[in-house]
């Protein structure tokens, strides 16, 4: 997904800026996937710039890789969590690209990223605003969910560990 969330340049409607700037996000979910992205959008960028006789510049920082949940701890700790949440509350969804810094952990061992929720009390998660958002509202009731699902994880993943 690549998202400009920024751009600068100009100062009037019928004036050709100098210099336009801009600023986003690019998420995959693979470092092949995100090393193709960058690719494709510099020579994109660079193309369009050569056929109107003007020059790009296209920087690209990495930041973080992809969080993605290890499938199997994924599929071990799903009881742990309907355990602790209650199974009508859990609910397995298809990968999105997230990108935290959870993700270096991850590099290093499976790991499992979950979201507890936090909207307000009887919210319609389907229109709650989301994270990064004017609008987004966490409930830090959600924390006593957390601390009890972190709880269980650690019993049954050293309980699965002998």
């Amino acid at each position: 997904m690549v998202t400009v969330g920024a751009i600068h340049g100009g100062i009037r409607h019928n004036i050709i800026p100098e210099k336009v700037e801009m600023i986003g996000t690019i998420r995959t979910f693979g470092e092949q996937q995100q090393d193709l992205v960058h690719r494709r959008i510099t020579e994109i960028a660079t193309h369009i710039a050569e056929s109107a006789g003007a020059r790009a510049e296209v920087n690209i920082t990495k930041l973080y890789p992809s969080t993605v949940n290890d499938p199997d701890l994924t599929a071990k700790m799903v009881s742990t969590l309907e355990a602790a949440a209650g199974k009508e509350n859990v609910q397995v969804n298809p990968p999105v690209t997230g990108a935290e810094d959870f993700s270096f952990y991850q590099r290093e061992k499976p790991g499992l990223f979950i979201g507890l929720g936090g909207m307000k009390k009887g919210g319609d998660p389907t229109k709650t605003p989301s994270h990064h958002t004017p609008d987004f509202y966490l409930d830090e009731s959600g924390f006593v969910l957390g601390v009890r699902v972190m709880s269980y994880f650690v019993v049954d993943f050293m309980g699965m560990k002998k």
